[in-house]
């Protein structure tokens, strides 16, 4: 059946209509059906997360695998990750099962008290229908435009704002959990966001301060998530990584996931098939149990957005982790699989951890004729490693070797102007250092920066986007080494957001109070100029200008 949609939670949202928002086909390949199928799981996650906390309230233990239903399904509605409307018809209807269960024992906990259960309506109350079509008719009851005419584009932006950011903190929370960590605080915390928003808020004020809070809740799965990194895979440190292929037999790793990179490793050992990370799996090399394994061999390709002609001349098979995901382009697509959450229709998925097929399909393509000239970069500066040359910072900064640092990072994207990274950190000074995180590297990574005045590495590579929390808790440890405010700092923050997990950054950076942020390389879609006006007098938000203007900017506020 033809249906419309409606999605404008990412940065290639289209603008070019009457509309702002992608209403026919998503600019990611989302198509209608699988928009309106997200809709309604997020709606589904709602109705669960209503009758959690009303159970809550009467005692009842969290249900585990309802919460982790949750996260996961969240996860799956962010920008490129999910495209395959039959994981989500499916979905749907387990989490209506399980929202059955919440609600029964949130009415069992009532009636032990001698209580009538409260009736909970909205997504609380939600049957999903059992076929697709009729699923498509419920699906506008669910989406983010239902209340629009009645309260206006501001109050539905910052429902969009704190819905949006809610995804990244899934995604960062579904990292931890596959190996083995998760928070009961946590997770609740995420109910208490779904069960606020279910309830149809409208006020101004408590949605601002919404978003502080899930900015807290982001603060809490950040640490949960850099304990789950460091516990399993070890503590990061200085790496040199190859960015040239050498001969053989080889399978590239994208996406975020360690856990399948470090089963990958596991299972291709001794075959003589070499792996290689692409994209936001950079940062894996820098972990001592990850890199303990000869044969990851090294970084392929650029960011996310370069995927698809780094994917067509790779020779072997693709394994795509967690989320960025492009339309698999038929030069390659035979040859890619997905695992976690990650989907689009005809592509192989794994589910079990079990890469055979990615090792016959190695084995059976062409790899590599020859190495390549050797070419490398130095990654590992995590928050141990910094904090390590912590007092030569420190110190840099006092004599003036070290004039600002920069925090130049995020997630890339497909916009023009997004060379502005690029340009910001060639002109940085040599009395400046870099630090980075996410892909948005991929614009300077492999250019020459140098060293400081008194020696110190100029660029220094954090990790993964969800590696801000080693970035923030740096900064933290300096402003106090200094007898200053993290503000007072002689740091500049320039955030790239592209999807949800960079959104979720943000609200992070906006509970820390601090200030004065550039973030670019525009506006989300969703926030609209009297709400961007207000974010930008309440908390200090800026968008990035000019390069050479942010960059005066900058350096005349550090003299």
């Amino acid at each position: 059946m033809a249906h419309d949609m409606f999605c404008y939670q990412c940065e290639q949202t289209d603008r070019t209509g009457g509309t702002v928002g992608c209403t026919v086909k998503g600019n990611c390949g989302k198509d209608a059906t699988t928009a309106a199928l997200q809709d309604l799981l997020i709606h589904v996650c709602k109705g669960i997360s209503q009758h959690a906390r009303a159970a809550a309230e009467r005692g009842v233990e969290l249900d585990r695998e309802a919460a982790a239903f949750v996260v996961h399904g969240m996860f799956s509605t962010l920008t490129n990750v999910n495209f395959n409307a039959t994981r989500f018809v499916k979905m749907i209807h387990e989490g209506a099962a399980l929202r059955d269960r919440v609600r029964a024992a949130h009415e069992q906990a009532a009636r032990e008290a001698g209580e009538e259960p409260a009736v909970l309506d909205g997504p609380a109350a939600f049957r999903p229908a059992a076929k697709v079509d009729d699923l498509l008719r419920q699906a506008p009851e669910a989406g983010i435009l239902v209340d629009d005419e009645e309260l206006g584009a501001d109050i539905t932006g910052l429902r969009a704002f704190v819905l949006y950011s809610l995804k990244g903190v899934c995604a960062y929370a579904h990292h931890a959990r596959v190996v083995d960590y998760r928070s009961d605080e946590v997770d609740s915390e995420i109910e208490e966001h779904l069960a606020y928003l279910a309830d149809g808020p409208s006020d101004r004020e408590e949605l601002l301060q919404r978003i502080l809070a899930v900015g807290s809740t982001n603060l809490k799965v950040m640490e949960l998530l850099d304990g789950a990194n460091t516990g399993t895979f070890g503590t990061p440190r200085p790496t040199k990584v190859k960015v040239s292929a050498v001969r053989g037999k080889a399978v590239l790793v994208s996406g975020h996931g360690f856990d399948e990179l470090l089963e990958i490793l596991e299972q291709t050992e001794g075959t003589g098939i070499q792996v290689y990370t692409h994209g936001e799996m950079l940062p894996a090399h820098s972990y001592p149990e990850l890199n303990r394994y000869e044969h990851l061999a090294g970084n392929y390709g650029g960011a996310w957005q370069d995927q698809q002609q780094d994917f067509a001349a790779f020779p072997g098979p693709i394994v795509m982790t967690s989320n960025c995901l492009i339309e698999p382009l038929p030069a390659y697509r035979t040859r890619t699989f997905t695992t976690g959450p990650v989907g689009w229709p005809g592509v192989r998925h794994i589910d079990d951890y079990d890469f055979k097929g990615v090792v016959r399909a190695a084995k059976g393509t062409p790899g590599f004729p020859a190495d390549e000239p050797e070419k490398e970069i130095t990654i590992g500066y995590g928050r141990r490693a910094l904090l390590e040359i912590g007092d030569d910072i420190v110190g840099a900064i006092g004599s003036g070797d070290i004039r600002h640092m920069f925090l130049i990072g995020g997630c890339d994207g497909t916009a023009p102007g997004r060379d502005y990274y690029t340009e910001l950190a060639m002109n940085t000074p040599a009395e400046s250092v870099i630090l980075t995180l996410g892909c948005n590297k991929y614009r300077f990574n492999r250019l020459t920066h140098g060293t400081t005045p008194g020696g110190l590495p100029r660029l220094l590579d954090v990790g993964q986007c969800n590696d801000a929390y080693s970035a923030i808790r740096v900064a933290e440890t300096l402003a106090t080494a200094m007898d200053r405010t993290v503000d007072d700092l002689p740091l500049t923050l320039v955030l790239a957001w592209f999807e949800q997990k960079a959104l979720a950054i943000l609200t992070t950076v906006l509970h820390l109070g601090l200030r004065n942020v550039r973030t670019g390389p525009s506006v989300p879609a969703f926030v609209t100029e009297p709400v961007w006006d207000l974010l930008s007098e309440r908390f200090g938000l800026r968008t990035s200008q000019s390069a050479e203007q942010d960059l005066a900017d900058a350096l005349g506020a550090a003299r």
